[in-house]
């Protein structure tokens, strides 16, 4: 592509998208998040990205999802996704934040740079899908996100609103077609069909009931959940809340991050003793359980808890289909409760590995097993399997014996329900139906495979997080100097005490996370990490108070 035809990179970025903040921004964890007014010239620089990124790629396409996922309504993102349906390649992060960052008169220059690093053939056709979650500012920066595609001459596809996971799904299916049908109905037809087909060949029975109430977080994914809930044919009985209407503000007191960081139910939901409740987040793609008891103290489901009730489900049919030689494995992040990893690899007898937080380095780890279920505790998570591991379920389904035929043909229903490409919060509630339903469980028999140790989270807001540095999967800080050997001595005071810190991805705050043997001693122990933080990172406001 000669110099010229990039002027109109230039023009578009002058005329409707230009920068109008110095404010700088950086590619995280979850993509670029922040105030929706902050970024309308980022998103139409993606779509640039994108359309370079599709060519290096050989024309495959490559997705744009417009979302800030549980942050509240006031801010928004954009996340690239690769041609798996995975996250943007790490090494593109640095190329994304430059991009992002020069002034409208450097724009052409950079954008030529970039076209010249990563040797991308212009020639090329480009493919970009574009979806969005349902916030007020999502619809203009879409269109500031196609305006950026074919600047380049490369070809948007808008998908409207839709949660992240049926993006994701959708740029999958797109470049590998037997991965199923790169369209809305498609993911329906494959995600709500293998769990239809499962059901018929589990019937209720014990303390498992097929209703189910779902906090929707006043987002996308309840919505979706509305259109899916009129094909279940009773087979689950979804009682919705927080589908947006009557002023419900998205995440505000409500969906899956307000649930497992507060550990209070949310706004907006009915109650009734032990009635099992799904929390998902703004975007769709977390989930959390929960329950209230008969005295309505709450009981919280997390991401731990889905990982150990899929990861024990697949290892029992994996038995049972006698499928062996295959590997699973568990991927977990510092954030994991402790008990959970006690009961993985001292009951399930499955390897644990830990990760950095962040979906990509889950997902990534996952990869190297057979069978490999990763969930942040947050509720993000998924299983994923290998060419391999679908091969071997696939003969033993055909050939095998009577008894290993119906176990690897649920397996098969089971690999079809899950969505593979990233965390997903309606096919991870079927996935957890599933494995409840052929139990016989409620939710008091899910909760008590394992005891958690009480934990506590807590935020503290200082002058640059990148003053804190972590190494071991981000439980051992390495700067500020004196920080880890100031929490190792307040940890060093509790039973069965554990805490880290590290940097937020997404704002300028250090989480702080404890564990203790009682909810006193882990909340004591968070307050006096969050004063060491505070006192030796360059803390900002008031100093954290211990609890009363």
């Amino acid at each position: 592509m000669p110099p010229s035809s990039l002027r109109v990179v230039y023009a578009f970025a002058r005329e409707m998208h230009p920068k109008t903040s110095d404010v700088f921004i950086q590619y995280g964890t979850a993509g670029f998040r922040t105030k929706a007014n902050l970024l309308e010239h980022v998103v139409y620089r993606m779509g640039l990205l994108a359309v370079i990124r599709s060519r290096v790629k050989n024309g495959r396409t490559i997705g744009m999802m417009i979302t800030a996922s549980h942050n509240l309504e006031p801010d928004n993102g954009v996340k690239l996704v690769d041609p798996d349906g995975e996250m943007l390649e790490q090494s593109w992060e640095e190329i994304a934040t430059r991009l992002a960052n020069v002034s409208d008169n450097d724009l052409e220059s950079t954008t030529e740079q970039v076209i010249k690093q990563v040797n991308a053939d212009m020639s090329l056709k480009a493919s970009v899908f574009i979806g969005m979650d349902t916030r007020y500012t999502s619809p203009r920066l879409a269109a500031a996100a196609a305006n950026g595609v074919i600047a380049l001459k490369g070809t948007p596809k808008e998908f409207g609103i839709v949660t992240t996971p049926m993006l994701h799904f959708c740029v999958k299916c797109r470049n590998d077609n037997t991965y199923g049908t790169p369209t809305e109905e498609g993911y329906y037809e494959k995600i709500v069909g293998a769990f239809k087909n499962i059901r018929d060949k589990l019937p209720v029975y014990g303390d498992y009931n097929t209703t189910l109430y779902v906090d929707g977080a006043n987002g996308v994914g309840g919505k979706k959940l509305n259109i899916i809930r009129k094909s279940l044919d009773g087979e689950l009985d979804l009682n919705l809340y927080n589908l947006g209407g009557n002023g419900g503000k998205l995440n505000l007191n409500c969906g899956a991050d307000f649930v497992k960081v507060s550990q209070t139910p949310p706004v907006g939901v009915e109650h009734a003793p032990f009635q099992r409740v799904a929390s998902l987040d703004g975007d769709g793609d977390r989930i959390v359980y929960y329950y209230l008891d008969d005295k309505e103290k709450m009981h919280l489901l997390d991401g731990d808890r889905i990982a150990t009730l899929l990861a024990s489900y697949v290892t029992e049919l994996l038995r049972a289909s006698e499928a062996s030689g295959l590997r699973l494995g568990l991927v977990q992040t510092a954030y994991a409760n402790g008990a959970s990893t006690r009961y993985i690899t001292e009951e399930l007898k499955v390897p644990v590995s830990c990760v950095k937080t962040g979906v990509k380095h889950l997902h990534h780890a996952a990869l190297a097993y057979d069978v490999g279920v990763y969930f942040e505790a947050n509720g993000h998570g998924t299983v994923v399997y290998s060419k391999a591991a679908k091969n071997a379920i696939s003969k033993i389904a055909q050939e095998g014996e009577p008894e290993q035929r119906k176990a690897a043909q649920l397996l098969q229903n089971f690999i079809d329900m899950t969505n593979e490409t990233v965390g997903d919060a309606i096919s991870d509630l079927f996935l957890v139906e599933t494995v409840l339903r052929a139990r016989g469980h409620g939710v008091r028999q899910w909760m008590e495979a394992y005891t958690d140790l009480p934990c506590r989270q807590l935020k503290v807001t200082v002058q640059d997080r990148n003053a804190i540095s972590t190494t071991d999967a981000e439980r051992r800080c390495t700067a500020p100097e004196g920080l880890q050997s100031k929490i190792d001595e307040l940890v060093a005071a509790y039973t069965s005490g554990r805490a880290f810190v590290r940097p937020s991805g997404t704002e300028d705050v250090v989480r702080v996370y404890s564990e203790a043997d009682t909810q006193e001693a882990a909340d004591k122990l968070a307050a006096e990490v969050a004063q060491a933080v505070f006192d030796l990172a360059g803390g900002v406001g008031e100093r954290p108070a211990l609890p009363a």
